[in-house]
Formats: structure tokens, sequence, C-alpha cells
């Protein structure tokens, strides 16, 4: 386990989206460390880039076209092996986004696999006998290349399927087995790549949708035995560098390998009931983090606390504020809030992830024409709000020329708006990852034991070592058993302790330091 991964708060940076330092209205690698000084000052300590590679951005990057190049619009292979070498003379760690099961369709191991001869690279995607054989089980793409065959894809059209094999055999003729070896040899060609940019200084890879490489593999145990193989890997040649997966199956992904696995916003899971649950019929906001009061903290806890039981030796369980495909909190949450939204992440255990502009409330952008493949997240992917000039301090470039519109309000968040005023969103959130970051109890391994969460009541109570941390979202005076004493190191809202018990006004947050 990678030692700096216990107190790492990573920020997740939109490259394209950051801040644009060559005025060609698109972020850059130059940019993102221009503002690596701002990420620091946050309290952020680990960054994860989404794709930097190669590609026709048909999926905004992930479509790869060349794993060991960088986009030419965001700068060379030396930009960013400088943005390794900035980044860690001032204690932040990079992560990459590895894309392991598929390329782009433009991928030169694609062209070659694609020719009507048999080559070495044949089988490096998954192909049926026939351009007739499309069985409907399967994504398929048909008539559209020299083969005389039809090739699975795992998202758009343009994203071959790499072969990494099937677990169930459904159709022996073109399916092989997880243990063939062309599908060893895609597997050491991801192995490949990863040692390129490791032994260059990237300190390790968030894994885009971690469990899907091996298809018909319901359980993921042919899976994991890759993971599991290239965690071997990684523990003998990079032991201090780390692997966050796109999974949300924690007792999967920590047992194979990852050292991190994210809580992804999946319909009645554990986060989405926590932020982002609406009522299927009504549409009416039943999140616990809801000013409405009508959540239930008990739909979050009996599905983490056995899966953070389950993990609680193997690495970590990642919260995000938000991430690329997913709408920001203030689509739907005021700026009290977020303040209670993030403020809880950022105490909860494991390792937390700050989406670029949740830190000072940016928006969700409606209305906007799909771009490069985003279609509904598009408007997540909107330019940083840097201050109150040009573009809003993203770029000089002119309006039509910048990668997206940014925020056309009168009262559009900046950094610079918020910055020195003490009660702004993005200070309330420096103050809590600087508490988080000066007290190992806070840490993603720190002790964690829940004292009071009921089922549809508030508040929220959780102790971690000597801190204890309450949280009401409800618009109503709330109470709880409270049976200690200690100092409020930081507070929203009001609250006071009496008669053991402590008493909480409406939409309040506290750190309690206990005796």
């Amino acid at each position: 386990m990678p030692k700096w991964l216990r107190n790492a708060v990573f920020y997740e940076i939109y490259p394209q989206s950051f801040y644009d330092s060559n005025d060609d209205g698109i972020g850059d690698i130059q940019g993102i460390i221009e503002k690596l000084d701002y990420i620091k000052d946050l309290g952020c300590n680990a960054l994860w880039l989404n794709p930097v590679f190669d590609s026709p951005f048909m999926d905004a990057g992930y479509d790869v076209r060349d794993y060991k190049n960088v986009a030419q619009r965001y700068g060379t292979n030396e930009d960013l092996i400088r943005l390794f070498e900035v980044a860690h003379e001032k204690g932040i760690k990079v992560l990459l986004d590895l894309i392991p099961g598929h390329t782009s369709d433009t991928h030169k191991w694609f062209l070659q696999s694609r020719e009507a001869e048999n080559n070495e690279l044949t089988d490096r995607y998954i192909w049926t006998e026939s351009v007739w054989e499309a069985p409907p089980q399967y994504r398929l793409m048909c008539g559209i290349s020299p083969r005389d065959g039809n090739y699975l894809v795992n998202f758009f059209s343009s994203q071959p399927a790499l072969n990494y094999g099937f677990h169930e055999i459904t159709h022996p003729k073109w399916q092989k087995p997880a243990d063939d070896t062309v599908c060893i040899a895609t597997r050491e060609a991801l192995k490949d790549m990863m040692r390129f940019w490791l032994s260059r200084g990237c300190d390790g890879f968030r894994v885009d949708m971690a469990d899907s490489l091996v298809k018909n593999d319901e359980e993921k145990i042919s899976t994991m035995k890759i993971w599991k193989n290239i965690r071997k890997m990684m523990d003998a040649e990079y032991p201090e560098a780390a692997l966050v997966a796109e999974w949300c199956t924690p007792t999967r992904a920590l047992k194979c390998g990852f050292h991190a696995d994210f809580y992804l916003d999946h319909e009645g899971n554990g986060y989405n009931t926590l932020f982002r649950f609406h009522d299927k019929e009504t549409g009416e906001d039943k999140s616990f983090f809801s000013k409405n009061g009508l959540g239930d903290i008990t739909l979050f806890t009996k599905e983490y606390l056995p899966n953070l039981e389950a993990t609680k030796n193997d690495g970590f369980i990642s919260f995000i504020t938000c991430n690329h495909d997913t709408p920001r909190m203030s689509r739907n949450y005021s700026k009290r809030e977020l303040e209670l939204a993030f403020c809880t992440i950022f105490t909860l255990p494991g390792v937390p992830f700050l989406y670029y502009g949740d830190e000072i409330g940016m928006r969700f952008i409606e209305g906007l024409n799909s771009k490069e493949g985003a279609y509904s997240r598009t408007g997540t992917r909107t330019p940083m709000q840097w201050g109150g000039g040009k573009n809003l301090g993203f770029s000089d470039a002119e309006k039509e020329e910048l990668y997206l519109p940014v925020d056309d309000s009168e009262d559009a968040p900046t950094v610079a708006s918020q910055e020195n005023r003490p009660d702004s969103l993005l200070n309330t959130v420096k103050t809590v990852i600087k508490i988080r970051n000066e007290n190992e109890d806070l840490w993603a391994d720190g002790d964690f034991e829940v004292l009071y969460a009921k089922k549809a009541k508030y508040p929220f109570v959780f102790k971690r070592g000597k801190f204890i941390i309450v949280v009401n979202p409800s618009l109503q005076e709330v109470t709880a058993p409270f049976d200690y004493s200690g100092k409020v190191v930081f507070s929203i809202g009001v609250g006071c302790v009496e008669n053991k018990k402590i008493l909480l006004m409406p939409q309040t947050f506290a750190i309690i330091e206990v005796d």
C-alpha cells in the first residue's frame, strides 16, 4: 500500500477545461502547472487527470489513439513529465487516467487488427467469424472494415473492445478463454504502457471501467485475476504507485489489487441516497443531504458499513464531490447544502476526490450541445472560473474559440470572488481539508464508528478517533444522544450539548474534539 494514500486528498482535473496557457481556447498541461500552487493552497496533495493521450476525441479522450503520446492540444510528453516534476516539488502526486478496456478505432493496433489478412494483432480485439454473424447479446459494429467479421465495442462505435478473453464461452469459434496466449498478450501490452508512464514520474492510475475487461464474466473472476497480476507487477517494480478503480464494488476491486475504489453515483446505492436520490414518480429530492429532510441515512449505512468492514485491510473506499460523468451537486443544492455535503465527504474514511470547480460551487450549465461525446454530461465539463475578467479567467481566446462556454450568469462563482471572503464555500472547503490534513484520526484509514444513524431520522453522528462529526442537513431542529464533552474545532450553524443530548439547529455541521 503506498504510504502517501493514507492522507491523500485528490483534485480531479478535466484538462481541456482547467486553464488555457496559450490562448487557443483549450486547457493544457502548462496551464495545470501554473495552477499547482492554487491546488496546494486548497489542501489537495494529489491530482487525477482525465485522459491527456493522443485521441480523435470522439469521447473526450477516452478513445485513445496512442497511449504513449500526449495529445498535441495539451502539449508534449516533455510537458507532462515536467508536470510530474513540478508537482512532486510541491508535494503533489499525479495519477493519469488508464483506459484499459478499449482504444480508438484509429489506434494502430486496431488498424492492423481490421486487416483482411491474419497478422500478429488479428486477435488484439474481439471479432466474430463473419460479417453475417452478429449475436444480439453483444454490442457489435457491422460491415465497416476490410476484415470479414464484426467487432465488439465497449461504449461508442469508435471504441473497439480489447481482447482479454471470455470467462464463459458462448461462441467458441471466435471467443477465446481469458488464459489464451493472445489475451495474455493484451494484458502484457497494458502493463507495458503503464510502465512507460510510471518510469517517467507518474504516481499511478485511475482505471476507467476497471471491471469490464473479460467478457461474460458476471462474477468478475477472470477480470480480478488480471488485476492481481498487474498489482503484483506494481508491488515489485513501483511499490509507491497507486491504482484506483472505477468499479463501485470494493469487495471485489480492493481484493484484487486496487488500493482504492470509487463510490460512484449509481441509482439507489449508498452514495446516491446521500446526495443525489430522487423519487422516481414525483421527482422529489429524498437525498439525506437535501434540506427537504426526507432522507434516510440508513440507506447509506446498511450498505457502507459492511463494505468498510470487509475491506478495511485491503484498501480505501473513495467519495467524490462529483466527477466528469456526474451532474454537479450545485444543480440541486444551495451553498449551505453544498457545505454540509462536502464537509462530510472530507471527514469520512477513505480517499476523497474534489472535482475541479466544486470548491467554488460551479454550476451545471444546462442546455449545452454535446461536446466530444459528452451528451448529458456536457454541463459538468465547462471551464474553470478563476476571476471576473475575460472568459472568467480561463482563457484569453475569443468566446467562440472556447472548448465550452463559461457560465455567463452575473453571479457566476469564481475563485477571485471567494478567496478573501471567510464565509465563502471555497474557504469552508479549505478549512475542512486543512483540519483533515493536520489530524491523522481523519485520514483514510482512521477509525470509524457510527454513533447515531436512525431510519428516516436526523442527524447523522459518527466518530473518527478523538473527533465526533455531527451533521443535520434538514431544516428542522433535531437531537441525538451525546455522552461526551469536548471542544468544537469547526462548525457551520449552531448546536449545544446538555443532559447527555446534542441539540442541532437546522442545517448544521460540526467537528468536535472530545476530551
